[in-house]
């Protein structure tokens, strides 16, 4: 019993000294809610995280404040401005990314997303330049993403308006545009890597705000020797990473760089040059996570805007209809729509701008780690900590949009109907870090929408009276599973 009540009193003393190191070490960061052993503000966040988790926490302590995960310490910048104003004019100090117990221990600090310093900027120099040279931004890359978008119609229309759940065909139709940059080919839509590929991506994305990860995060070296969710994300990662080498080795043996060459293909003629240069990252292990950013990164997220954008699309039939008004308008049913023809569909333009505001697919937006020390905000933050630029916030700040949280393309179109941006619009980031595929990811939203829309009426299932517009809990918010009808126009008429 003496031993118990010893042991009791120690782990008590322990906890209670830390709780005095904390609040000493929370008088030296920006405000925010008290921070408890163990747990940190955990206790914040007991109904969950949602996009507006942080903002509410904004309005308490402003917009700069911490949190805590553990022990660790997170500052966040909430707000349209304070977002901007970080990501512009501190954008050196903030460029280091975050590196996590088990994003260090499956991504190994290498590649583009996951990686901070000399590797991130060889590696993102290398990709967009590459990219560029493959014809990103240029008119051969819209050839690939019409080609994938006539697939799409052509897959849609076999259904013969029969319910079908849009989350696979959709997945398969932008995977394939990236697929044959980075690959040099596409996949079947049965085809079995490309379901397992799928499956495993689609793990990854809810994992990451799972309990498990989180018990991840503050236990590494316990979780590492546990059964449990994240074992199966480990094995999902290592599959992802195995089909990555297996199609390294693939190029090595071809050797095609001298026909059609792919993303592959011109990195493994870099690694040939710069051998023997002790100074470069340019290297296989490298390539592997490469791969997995540039598939993962310009297709999830993209399928989850499709996602949400045709639930929309039922959800909204008015809006369904002024967008088929202003297809009519500016094209023949035949004619094959361009990029360029989004000039001429200002209400259209709108929309998928407006779909992209109020449907941000990322929780927050993005956790950057500080290279040095440095002031922010009138904050002094030291080398290391985390930042969190709450991007969310800005596409939802109540000073920069009139009805923030409610769907309305007219944020984006003047008293004549005209379409005019909102400085406010930053889902694909600004500065240093401003998302590789953006140029990619808007000419897909706006030909994969209008070219299904072009063709199809959306509707409900014949029963059902309501879909869910509630976010699924992820890292990449999307909606839940649902089921529409692509009904040919012409028999709709």
């Amino acid at each position: 019993m003496e031993l118990s009540a010893c042991f009791a009193i120690a782990v008590l003393s322990l906890l209670f000294l830390q709780f005095l190191k904390l609040q000493w070490v929370k008088w030296h960061l920006p405000p925010g809610p008290v921070p408890l052993p163990v747990l940190g503000t955990v206790w914040c966040f007991a109904s969950g995280w949602h996009q507006n988790t942080l903002s509410k926490l904004s309005k308490i302590y402003g917009e700069i404040f911490t949190i805590w995960i553990g022990h660790l310490p997170m500052v966040v910048v909430n707000g349209f401005h304070p977002v901007k104003h970080v990501l512009v004019n501190h954008a050196e100090e903030v460029s280091w990314r975050v590196v996590s117990p088990f994003v260090r221990d499956m991504m190994h600090e290498k590649g583009i997303l996951f990686s901070g310093g000399h590797i991130w900027k060889e590696q993102r120099k290398f990709g967009v330049a590459t990219l560029r040279l493959l014809g990103f931004g240029r008119s051969n890359m819209e050839h690939r993403v019409q080609e994938e978008a006539s697939n799409l119609v052509a897959l849609l229309a076999s259904e013969k308006g029969k319910p079908l759940d849009p989350a696979l065909p959709l997945f398969h139709a932008v995977s394939n545009v990236i697929s044959s940059v980075v690959f040099g080919h596409r996949f079947s839509i049965q085809d079995e890597t490309f379901c397992k590929l799928v499956e495993c991506i689609e793990y990854e994305a809810h994992f990451f705000l799972s309990k498990c990860h989180f018990l991840y995060e503050l236990f590494p070296w316990l979780m590492r020797r546990l059964p449990g969710p994240h074992q199966k994300a480990i094995s999902c990662l290592e599959f992802i990473h195995s089909f990555g080498r297996k199609e390294i080795r693939n190029h090595k043996e071809k050797k095609k760089l001298d026909d059609l060459p792919d993303f592959i293909d011109y990195y493994l003629s870099e690694i040939d040059r710069k051998k023997g240069d002790p100074a470069t990252s340019l290297d296989e292990d490298n390539l592997v996570q490469v791969i997995y950013d540039l598939f993962t990164a310009g297709t999830d997220t993209v399928v989850s805007t499709l996602q949400w954008a045709l639930l929309f699309m039922v959800v909204y039939p008015d809006v369904q209809e002024n967008i088929q008004k202003e297809i009519d308008a500016v094209l023949t049913p035949s004619q094959c729509i361009f990029y360029e023809d989004q000039k001429k569909m200002p209400y259209t333009n709108a929309v998928i701008h407006e779909i992209l505001r109020f449907n941000f697919v990322l929780l927050v937006g993005s956790f950057r780690r500080c290279t040095k020390d440095t002031t922010i905000l009138g904050f002094p933050i030291k080398k290391g900590t985390i930042v969190i630029l709450d991007i969310a916030s800005a596409l939802y700040d109540p000073k920069k949009w009139e009805t923030p949280h409610q769907f309305n393309p007219n944020h984006f179109l003047d008293k004549d109907g005209n379409f005019q941006n909102n400085d406010a619009f930053i889902p694909f980031s600004v500065g240093q870090r401003l998302c590789l595929g953006e140029n990619l990811a808007r000419k897909e939203l706006f030909l994969f929408i209008t070219n299904v829309l072009q063709a199809f009426t959306l509707q409900m299932p014949e029963g059902v009276t309501e879909l869910s517009t509630t976010p699924a809990k992820g890292f990449s918010v999307q909606p839940y599973p649902y089921k529409i009808c692509a009904l040919p126009r012409n028999l709709v008429a």
